[in-house]
This record gives C-alpha cells, structure tokens and sequence, in this order.
C-alpha cells in the first residue's frame, strides 16, 4: 500500500489530517528545558499562551534521525511503500535527518521503499502541496506519478508572510536589538517570502498591521494562477483578529475557489510569535494531473 506522511511544520488543520488519516510527525519544542511535540504532547493553544511570555526559554529542533526511525518503522514492517514530504531544507535540517533514518531502517528491513522529498515549502504553503499529493493518490495515482507531482507543485507553490511583532525575531538573533527596536518604534512589518531554494527572505517592509495584511493579498493577485479556480490557504498564529480581516480581504479582493485555513505550529511559531499570517497559493494551474481535480 503507498502511504503519504508529512512532519506537522505543514500546519495543516486538525480536521483535515483527521479525514484523510494522514500520519504527521511532530516536530519538537522545548520549553524551560522540557521537550514537547507539536500536536501530540502539546496543542497551539496551549504553546502560544506560553510563547506570549517573552521570558520564558523556547525553544526549537529539527526531527532527529532516531524519531524518524521510530515513525518508519511500522511502515517497513508493513511492507509499505512511502512517501515522505518533508520541512524546508533551507529552514531546518530535517530532510538530512530524515535520509539518515532511512538508511538505518533499510538495514534491518532491506525491501522498505521510502521516498523522502524535500518540500522546499513551509507551514500551509507546504500543506497545500501536501494535500494535492493526497487527493491523487486517493484517487489512484501510481507512486511515480505521486513523486513527479511533487515535483511540479513544489516549484509552484508561493508563499507570502508577515508577522505583527519583531520581539521573536529579535530574541532568536534573527534581526539585531537595534534594526528591530527601530522598526518597531516605526511600526514597520517586514514582508517574508519562502524562495526557489525553500529559504526564507525579506521582501519588502511596509508601515501597519493592515497595510502589511493587505499587502499579502496584493502579492497573491500578482504572482498567482487564476486564483478563482484554486484553493488558497493562510495560517495564523493562533490570532483571531489578523486571520479574520486576511480572510475579509481575500473574499473582497482574490475570490478564491475555497480556502484552506491552518495554524502555525510549534516549528515557525517560537520565532515569529502569535501574530504571524501567511498567504500561500500556486502560480500554476494544475498541468498533466489536472484529472484528479476534476
């Protein structure tokens, strides 16, 4: 049987993995010198209200090889064939980790065919490639046909993304104290793409929470395919207010086909903070595998 897993960095929604009985592995956090999962020992609810503590000690890494092993396992016993699509390499080392437990679990199981592919995608933008590869396989796309499509939606998935602090990206050294207290003051929000390379990188800044939000739907009507006819999704950092006027502005301004809505995990959530929003859609419509969508 071919089986489709992701890591939970694809913050895809609880319902959704629930549907379709799609194994996701988490991702670990560590907080005050504790180790948590995304989704299985902790829930986004709970990690926020914790993250909201700017003083207390969270932190993030990558899926080691041992856990790996332990979530392939089962399948190579099963005698399962399975795809793995996996965080951003240029975000976190899981893929590199993840290949090392491949290698180990082959030794003991020598017939295991385990495809690992690198996302090159993060948080919903990642989800949504996932969830296309699900939709064929369930309508009985072959395992080289699954692999070729990942291909393809991996290099035409766009993601756009803001943040409403810069506290997070000032405590994980990832914007100096002074840039970042500046820019605050100013009420600046940078602008973030996830590139070809699958890396994350600063686009522009704009002044405002709306203004950057609006910005997001700005970027989708440039760069994206015939959004009438896609699903688009956005991921939130568990924030009500951010996630619903995005929301308004993509029924105002993109009129999507439906939107996938996910909140952002434990992986990109600890440096970004509560208040991230992110867009994501595809620059492509579907090519060859347009059948399985009809």
């Amino acid at each position: 049987m071919i089986r489709i897993i992701t890591d939970s960095a694809s913050d895809l929604p609880k319902d959704y993995i629930e549907q379709h009985k799609l194994h996701v592995i988490p991702t670990p956090v560590v907080i005050d010198d504790v180790d948590y999962f995304d989704g299985a020992t902790i829930q986004t609810k709970e990690f926020y209200e914790i993250l909201d503590d700017i003083k207390r000690d969270v932190k993030t890494y990558h899926i080691n090889p041992e856990m790996f092993a332990k979530a392939f396992t089962p399948y190579a016993e099963a005698g399962d064939t399975v795809i793995y699509l996996c965080f951003s390499t240029g975000i976190a080392g899981t893929y590199n980790a993840a290949n090392i437990a491949k290698v180990n679990v082959v030794e003991e199981y020598p017939d295991f065919d385990l495809t690992i592919i690198d996302s090159r995608s993060a948080s919903i933008g990642f989800g949504l490639v996932v969830s296309k590869l699900v939709t064929m396989l369930e309508k009985g796309a072959t395992k080289e046909e699954l692999i070729e499509a990942a291909g393809y939606y991996i290099s035409h998935i766009r993601h756009v993304f803001t943040v409403h602090t810069l506290a997070y990206l000032i405590k994980g050294g990832r914007l100096t104290k002074f840039k970042g207290t500046l820019a605050e003051t100013l009420d600046m929000k940078p602008i973030l793409i996830v590139d070809q390379e699958g890396s994350l990188a600063v686009l522009k800044t704009v002044r405002g929470r709306k203004k950057s939000l609006r910005f997001l739907a700005d970027y989708a009507k440039e760069n994206g395919y015939h959004l009438e006819n896609q699903q688009i999704a956005i991921c939130h950092g568990e924030e009500e207010e951010g996630r619903d006027y995005m929301l308004s502005v993509i029924d105002q301004e993109l009129h999507p086909k439906s939107v996938m809505v996910g909140t952002v995990g434990c992986a990109i959530g600890a440096h970004t903070g509560r208040g991230i929003v992110g867009l994501c859609f595809f620059d492509a419509d579907d090519g060859k595998y347009e059948k399985y969508f009809v």
